[in-house]
């Protein structure tokens, strides 16, 4: 297990929830409790391992779940804006 992992705030939390069926319906009030856990909430602070978590998500290509307060869809999103700006900047640097 990586060192990240010991820190997380769900680190004691069934990992199920961090893993709904879908991204709509009645599963949105399973993404918005697992999101409480990387976000914070009212009362709590953000996950002091969200950026790892997600970042760790992104590089070994986790597809489901939560991740980093970020839902499949939003990675996927995420990922795209990443690969985007990569090639405009290679494009930059090739002229």
């Amino acid at each position: 297990m990586t060192d990240w992992r010991h820190r997380a705030a769900c680190k004691t939390t069934d990992p199920e929830l961090f893993f709904p069926v879908s991204e709509v319906g009645p599963s949105t009030c399973q993404i918005t409790e697992a999101k409480t856990f990387c976000n914070g909430g009212s009362e709590q602070l953000p996950c002091p391992v969200r950026t790892d978590c997600l970042e760790w998500a992104m590089a070994h290509g986790a597809d489901a779940g939560v991740w980093g307060g970020l839902t499949e869809d939003e990675r996927r999103s995420l990922r795209r804006s990443r690969a985007r700006r990569s090639k405009q900047a290679g494009e930059v640097r090739a002229s």
